[in-house]
């Protein structure tokens, strides 16, 4: 494992790089500035960051597979590293209620350590979702609303911590994300640096990641890593395309994507950049593989290499489709 550690441990060197760790519908994020104070320490296998908004830990599990892939957004691609592990070895505790755990040992922060650790029971396969406070009467709330959902009617704790700004503490096999900034207001915007999202909507649909995200049957993205993407910033802002970026994406997806759609990317690159006109019905079927032909069509594109053949390509093959749109992007 000292590899994939030594590779996470340069990820979180990297304050471009963001971090997210979670579930369908329920997402915390870790992000800062690059000239935000920040505490890194790497202990073995055991790699962490500190920042007054929020903390990151980042453990290389034995079972851990690092899965490198790209989707499309409305207008251009997205890329992400999943940090999985096997079904059978990513299971968090399954709450469905309300539950107090107790003073939160593993705070990333010794002075949190004392603070009561509250599970929120969103019932998620690999992350716990949960919210922590040292304040008596915050506490004594939760504690008055345990052994219930919190999305119950007759639940007031989504209230009491929307009010208090509890640490909001996701927990997975990989590591936490803990947040330390307060909750934006209904309809307000998340704030930069570390925040969280719960989205009742999507959690009830019981997925593990988008459908969009293409991992292997078995795997569970315990953890997601997001490298700097060549036309778009961390805040979700267009920018002039960094080639370096897409280079050093490129070898990260050399190293950790699947093979076979990596041989698909480039045999279409080669076709085009050959001027070949597209075969008329030639489109893959399956979706992921449409997929990467179109992200390879788009990445071309940004990077300047017009050509009749190209445009006669996105032509062909690169016509928007909603349900197609990724939906696992850190939100900004």
């Amino acid at each position: 494992m000292t590899e994939v550690a030594d590779f996470l441990a340069e990820q979180a060197a990297d304050s471009e790089v963001a971090w997210s760790l979670g579930t369908f519908g329920a997402i915390a994020e870790f992000t800062r500035d690059a000239d935000e104070a920040a505490t890194l320490d790497r202990n073995g296998d055991v790699i962490s960051v500190m920042t007054p908004r929020g903390a990151l830990r980042i453990d290389a599990h034995p079972h851990l597979r690092p899965i490198a892939t790209e989707s499309l957004t409305k207008e251009s691609w997205s890329h992400r590293v999943a940090l999985c592990l096997p079904h059978d070895s990513c299971a968090m505790s399954g709450r469905t209620a309300l539950s107090e755990i107790g003073p939160d040992r593993a705070a990333l922060r010794e002075e949190d350590r004392d603070a009561i650790l509250f599970d929120l029971g969103l019932g998620a396969l690999q992350v716990d979702v949960c919210v922590r406070s040292r304040d008596p009467i915050v506490v004594e709330k939760l504690r008055s609303c345990a052994g219930k959902s919190v999305f119950a009617p007759d639940s007031v704790a989504m209230g009491v911590i929307l009010a208090a700004n509890p640490h909001r503490v996701f927990a997975s096999r990989l590591g936490r994300v803990e947040v330390f900034q307060p909750i934006p207001p209904p309809n307000g915007k998340s704030p930069s640096g570390p925040h969280t999202h719960v989205l009742p909507k999507l959690l009830a649909h019981g997925r593990t990641h988008a459908a969009t995200e293409p991992l292997p049957d078995g795997w569970v993205p315990c953890a997601h890593l997001y490298p700097p993407n060549p036309i778009r910033d961390k805040f979700g802002r267009s920018r002039v395309f960094q080639a370096g970026h897409h280079a050093a994406f490129q070898i990260l997806l050399t190293r950790f994507g699947d093979p076979q759609l990596l041989a698909l990317k480039q045999s279409v690159i080669e076709a085009v950049t050959a001027g070949h006109e597209p075969v008329a019905g030639a489109s893959p079927s399956e979706r992921v593989a449409r997929t990467t032909v179109r992200v390879a069509l788009r990445q071309m594109q940004a990077s300047d290499r017009s050509s009749a053949a190209l445009a006669a390509w996105l032509s062909a093959y690169d016509r928007v489709e909603p349900h197609e749109v990724e939906l696992n992007d850190p939100p900004h």
